[in-house]
Formats: C-alpha cells, sequence, structure tokens
C-alpha cells in the first residue's frame, strides 16, 4: 500500500504556517492518570518566531494532567460554516508542553502579548492559578485539503518565508 503523505514542499510549509499564525484556539490532546486521551478546548497565541503557547489555570484537568506527562498534541484549524467541514486545512502538532516561571521576565512579556491578542482575558490574566504553557513542537501533521496530507518537522513551521526549504521526500 502506498503512502498518502504527500512530499512536503513550500506550498505545504505556507499553509501550516498561516494556521498557526492564524490560530486563536485549539483543541489539546493530554493523557489522564489512566493514560487516555483528555481533549479540551483552549486559547491559544503563537507570536512570530516562538513557540505557540496558551494561558492555562492550574485548577483545571489538562494543566494537572500536563504536570504529570509532559508530551501532548494540538489540533489547529477551524472548518467554515458552509461545506464539508473535513474540506478545510487543519494542523496537528506532536509537542512537549512546559510551564513559564511566573516571576520570569518572559512570563511578562507573554502576558503583554497574549493581552493583546486576547484582551478578554485581563479580567483573570493575573489571577494566582493563571500561568503560561509553551509548546515545543517536535513534529505536525497537515490536511491541507482532500487528499493533501503532509508530514512536517517543526523546522517547517519555522522557517522564516523568505528562505524556504527545499522538498522533502516521503520514504
Amino acid at each position: 500500500m502506498s503512502s498518502v503523505i504527500r512530499s512536503t514542499d513550500n506550498e505545504a510549509r505556507k499553509v501550516a504556517r498561516k494556521l498557526l499564525q492564524q490560530a486563536r484556539f485549539a483543541a489539546l490532546s493530554v493523557l489522564n492518570e489512566q493514560k487516555a486521551p483528555f481533549v479540551s478546548r483552549i486559547a491559544l497565541y503563537v507570536k512570530t518566531g516562538s513557540a505557540p503557547y496558551s494561558l492555562v489555570s492550574e485548577l483545571s484537568n489538562h494543566t494537572q494532567f500536563i504536570k504529570k506527562e509532559a508530551q501532548v498534541s494540538l489540533l489547529i484549524g477551524e472548518p467554515e460554516s458552509k461545506g464539508d467541514p473535513l474540506s478545510y486545512p487543519r494542523l496537528t502538532l506532536q509537542a512537549d508542553a512546559s510551564f513559564v516561571p511566573r516571576d520570569s521576565e518572559r512570563f511578562s512579556q507573554m502576558r503583554s502579548d497574549w493581552i493583546e491578542h486576547h484582551p478578554k482575558s485581563q479580567l483573570y490574566a493575573d489571577f494566582t492559578d493563571f500561568l503560561f504553557v509553551e509548546f515545543q513542537v517536535k513534529d505536525a501533521y497537515l490536511v491541507a485539503g482532500f487528499g493533501k496530507a503532509y508530514a512536517l518537522t517543526a523546522a517547517d513551521l519555522k522557517a522564516d518565508s523568505c528562505s524556504e526549504l527545499p522538498a522533502r521526500q516521503v520514504n
């Protein structure tokens, strides 16, 4: 049986980067205590050149599960209201999650950027149970439309659109 995964090209990279840059929300998959998948919807922000991150409450189940198992998966991409929802692009990220210390300069910068992009979060961003979790992407899987599936690396997502990478063949 031949692979349904296409060779990763610059167009696939552009679609993936666009999905990532436009993402305001994601489905977050973590493992619970029984090592079963647990999915939550989270707000998300991706600053150009940085890893995706979210503001989460320590009271939430997904935060507690991340503290025990850092490997997570994120699904990004929202179908439009018309047509087949499976025909719209979506990006799955495999990542390691890590928490940013509240007393760090980085936390302050993330908070500022976060509130700029999620202004309503200013109501709770300073609550002591809220913290930032950053997702270090290991690899990704793009479905760019019907029959258009690609395996991507973290480098594919970070590459500057001005310096494109050569096509990577499927083995």
